[in-house]
């Protein structure tokens, strides 16, 4: 039986969506999206709260600050990309636009409009506008307002600090 057979499907029957409560497009998109049809009920829970720590002990919960974390009923997680398309696939109006975005070059739309949203997230001290202080993400990207997107890889990685859509360095 290979990796993919042996793999066992299981069915979502509900999400908890942890997303930063002191962010105000965070806290816009989630009274947006509670607003739509539902195909499978999502429910809002602070990332990084007692709450959130509380119902899920196992995850690096100063992570979800950084990235909107999704978590199935069934223990499945999604971040980043994939956590925006799970919610948009629990959408009944927007599961089509879900499935396109799911593989290729549509997952990587998503990650571009993940990026340039985070441009305008609120951060601590900052709710419902965006502090203009340079805003740091958990893998290695960071926005300068005066220097757009830069990524720098882990610790001893040889390539540096670069700027966002440029090839890494590559040692030979």
């Amino acid at each position: 039986m290979t990796a993919t057979a042996a793999r066992v499907r299981v069915p979502v029957r509900g999400l908890t969506v942890l997303y930063d409560a002191e962010c105000g497009l965070c806290s816009f998109l989630r009274d947006w999206i509670a607003r739509q049809p539902q195909l499978v009920p999502m429910e809002w829970v602070p990332a990084g709260s007692a709450e959130a720590r509380r119902r899920f002990p196992g995850l690096d919960h100063g992570a979800t600050l950084d990235e909107v974390t999704v978590v199935g009923d069934a223990g499945q997680v999604y971040r980043d990309a994939a956590a925006w398309i799970v919610v948009l696939w629990a959408l009944r109006e927007h599961r089509p636009l879900a499935h396109r975005f799911s593989h290729g070059s549509g997952t990587l739309v998503v990650r571009g409009a993940v990026l340039a949203a985070a441009r305008w997230r609120g951060g601590p001290g900052h709710r419902g506008q965006w502090g203009g202080q340079v805003y740091r993400r958990a893998d290695g990207w960071s926005y300068d307002p005066r220097h757009g997107w830069t990524y720098t890889g882990p610790a001893g990685c040889a390539g540096g600090t670069r700027a966002a859509g440029q090839a890494p360095s590559q040692a030979y």
